[in-house]
């Protein structure tokens, strides 16, 4: 699940995005000569050894600089008077700057949690004063304080900005205080009004909720015969309960007519002709498959949602859309997302999640889920999950054991550090990383929300219902464990306050999935199938591949929303589906056996998370990869080892990690002999 930084990203994806500055609302009036004449001074000054900071600080300096900051002169006064030649200087300097922003944001993280409380946990309705503090982002004018006292001014001309290509090339030689320096460089990038940050947060908080609050009492769906097939009290959120619901019910005795009722309610959903009535409403009976609503049994009118989904995402665009302008290089949210968040370029991502989805090995495990099944597939059974048979223990059965074992939030929190010592991790260790995790009962499916400073806890997120946690709702409190454990790790344990944190979100999603993998064990259920090692991959493998898909979907719709810029919300409901068919149709039809089918729309991320849903596929191949490196190694020490590294490049995270880059092949060999055992 997604780790919930965005409230505070939005501010931070302004001071941290790689590239020039842009122009703001004004222009700077600071010329090339101007710069050129205070670099000569520095020169003059301080000699030629610190030339590429003069040259590259000046430089960025000027294009941020304003006629509100100062004129031609006050720039110049302001350089020669704060360039730091010294070394000494410039290590007291960044040491203050790591202490003092961590504090900043550490405070503003913990007031934007505070807030958002109401919003986030199961504490009863949701009042529209909720919704107002939910949306204000205490970080906003953040930006604009520290260019106003010109705090940004001495960050920017005295710790160098680099590239990706430049951080890739340098960054091998570099130890953890030079990669805090280059991550401190990428600060103060652009200069965005802090309205503009505010109303980002305000449409993305408001998108998150439509999200949370978006239930499909299963209890009331009911067939052509009108019978429930479904516990009277089961409330699905759309889409992760509803897909875990699906799951959980291969080899089921009734599990067929309940996925296919499921999967006619997800394709409501995409195609927006789901009653507005029954949405997280529990007075009506639906009928998805007819379409029909009925009240106390008697059939009545309804009012379809229609297009409220698309225009989340639509309103999503539009505020990021509304960044681009204050960027130079990095002048669309595509760009921003890829090049900058995630470091990776559009187009290696692109190219390998369609390696991936293009691989003829995905014919035959599909041939053998079939022949598992004793059925041709059907769309739904991308969520086939009978490779790990869960020690042969059923799922109602598994709910009686998190039920019991967790009926709140409190005794899953007071049984953190034991799953931690069952994990290998020693008792200090164990009780030092429990102690810095806070478990909440969720309103969502569940989330972890990182802690931006030491002496904060991380946050982890699940639903519970009144009578417990059931088994869905444990499995992602493991994920999200995971989450909580690198986020504890990589906050305490990394050189600086800098380059706390991982290199991108798939690197935390790796862990999170190597946790979640390890859910049985931590309830002291053993697997000893001899197989569960090829059945494992072969499970990792099917499952990425339908993340594949929902992730080629969300990218191709980013492209389609900047090509066509002023589109309405049913143009781009129209676009998604049809973007949705064509994506099946190129990488699922053949294997499924039927065409035009838009399932891959279904995932709630893409209204909620702009561009996110990238991170999960390749989590998986970077877990596939850490799986396999610490095969023969201790879980928990290299857990500790690997994710102290910090926020390097990718490339360099893999190196020092387990000396390879993100590739598809491991995954593609493992499967290989997994099939041949199998078969």
């Amino acid at each position: 699940m997604k780790k919930l930084i965005y409230i505070l990203a939005l501010a931070l994806i302004t001071a941290a995005c790689q590239g020039p500055a842009a122009k703001d609302n004004g222009t700077s009036p600071i010329l090339q000569t101007t710069v050129d004449k205070v670099i000569d001074q520095l020169r003059e000054k301080h000699g030629d050894q610190e030339i590429f900071r003069m040259e590259r600080g000046v430089q960025r300096a000027a294009e941020l600089w304003r006629a509100s900051d100062g004129s031609v002169a006050d720039f110049e006064a302001f350089c020669k008077d704060n360039f730091i030649a010294d070394q000494e200087e410039l290590n007291l300097v960044f040491d203050r700057l790591a202490n003092n922003f961590e504090y900043l944001y550490g405070y503003l993280s913990r007031i934007s949690l505070e807030l958002n409380r109401p919003i986030h946990e199961d504490r009863g309705p949701i009042h529209r004063i909720d919704q107002m503090f939910g949306s204000y982002s205490p970080a906003a004018h953040v930006q604009d304080d520290l260019f106003d006292n010109k705090i940004a001014f001495i960050i920017v001309l005295n710790f160098p900005h680099y590239s990706l290509d430049e951080k890739n090339e340098l960054g091998g030689e570099w130890d953890g205080r030079q990669w805090g320096f280059a991550r401190l460089g990428d600060y103060f990038s652009a200069r965005i009004p802090a309205s503009i940050l505010q109303e980002n947060n305000r449409i993305y908080s408001e998108g998150r909720l439509y999200i949370s609050e978006y239930n499909v009492y299963a209890g009331k769906l009911v067939n052509e015969q009108g019978e429930t097939l479904f516990p009277e009290n089961m409330r699905l959120l759309a889409h992760w309960n509803i897909r875990d619901e699906i799951k959980s019910n291969y080899g089921e005795p009734d599990g067929l007519p309940k996925q296919e009722m499921l999967y006619k309610v997800m394709l409501r959903i995409i195609n927006q002709d789901i009653p507005k009535e029954v949405i997280n409403n529990p007075e009506y009976n639906w009928n998805p498959h007819a379409n029909e609503v009925f009240l106390n049994g008697e059939k009545v009118d309804f009012e379809k949602e229609d297009i409220r989904r698309y225009q989340f995402l639509l309103d999503n665009f539009k505020a990021m859309r509304n960044l681009d302008p204050y960027y130079a290089n990095l002048d669309t949210y595509i760009k921003r997302r890829f090049e900058s968040s995630m470091e990776i370029p559009y187009e290696e991502v692109s190219g390998l999640f369609k390696e991936y989805a293009s691989s003829p090995l995905l014919r035959q495990v599909g041939e053998i889920i079939s022949e598992r099944l004793g059925r041709d597939l059907r769309p739904f059974d991308l969520w086939y999950n009978g490779f790990v048979g869960r020690a042969g223990i059923s799922e109602s059965q598994l709910d009686r054991i998190t039920k019991s074992r967790y009926p709140d939030a409190d005794a899953l929190n007071d049984d953190l550090e034991r799953q931690l010592i069952d994990l290998g991790f020693d008792r200090e260790m164990s009780a030092f990383l429990a102690s810095k995790i806070d478990v909440d009962a969720a309103r969502g499916s569940g989330h972890a929300m990182r802690a931006s400073m030491r002496e904060m806890p991380s946050h982890l997120r699940t639903r519970i219902g009144a009578d417990g946690m059931d088994y869905k709702g444990y499995n992602i409190a493991v994920h999200e464990f995971g989450h909580n454990v690198e986020q504890t790790i990589s906050n305490h344990f990394v050189d600086n306050y800098f380059v706390n944190g991982v290199p991108n979100t798939a690197f935390t999603e790796a862990i999170a999935f190597m946790f979640q993998k390890r859910d049985l064990q931590l309830l002291g259920i053993d697997q000893t199938d001899p197989m569960m090692e090829h059945l494992n991959a072969l499970d990792v493998f099917w499952d990425n591949y339908e993340m594949m898909g929902v992730s080629l979907i969300d990218m191709e719709v980013w492209k389609w929303l900047y090509d066509n810029p002023n589109a309405n919300a049913r143009q781009l409901k129209d676009a998604v589906t049809r973007i949705a068919k064509d994506i099946w149709n190129e990488y699922y039809a053949d294997i499924f056996g039927e065409e035009d089918v838009p399932l891959l729309a279904i995932y709630s991320h893409m209204i909620q998370s702009p561009l996110y849903l990238m991170n999960y596929p390749y989590g998986r191949l970077i877990m596939f990869q850490l799986e396999d490196y610490i095969a023969d190694k201790d879980f928990a020490e290299e857990t500790l080892r690997i994710f102290s590294l910090g926020r390097l490049t990718p490339q360099h995270w893999m190196e020092r990690a387990v000396g390879e880059q993100i590739s598809n092949e491991p995954i593609f060999a493992a499967v290989e002999e997994a099939l041949k055992a199998v078969q």
